[in-house]
């Protein structure tokens, strides 16, 4: 079973979002799911800084030995950092996705995290 952390939110394209409620700034990643279906991370392709996105809009893409796949922006906003280290260290999204393997940082509306689920409602969704 995947770890889902009661403290997140969820996408149902397997996005997390860390960051308080009304935090302007939040953290983006992958779940534990994800970087379990997707195996040997090899290499992650990440936004530069200032980059903005609309909800749902790939914003990079992660390959792993067996695939390549878009990584969608969970919510609209502007990044205003990314994890340099997954550069070369791109493992970390396998070994650590909710601490080391976080892929960046966004600047967002508070408000617009409502539709976002939470960690019941995402293992629901993983059929949990």
């Amino acid at each position: 079973m995947s770890t889902i952390p009661e403290h997140l939110q969820y996408t149902k394209d397997h996005e997390y979002v860390a960051g308080d409620a009304g935090a302007e700034i939040v953290t983006i990643g992958i779940t534990d799911y994800a970087q379990g279906e997707l195996g040997d991370i090899v290499y992650v392709d990440l936004p530069k800084v200032g980059a903005t996105f609309a909800e749902h809009a790939v914003f990079g893409t992660i390959e792993a030995v067996k695939a390549v796949s878009e990584l969608y922006c969970p919510l609209a906003g502007e990044v205003v950092e990314v994890n340099a280290r997954l550069d070369g260290e791109p493992a970390l999204v396998n070994s650590d996705p909710y601490g080391d393997g976080w892929m960046l940082r966004l600047r967002i509306d508070p408000a617009s995290r409502a539709a976002l689920l939470s960690a019941a409602q995402y293992a629901a969704h993983l059929g949990g």
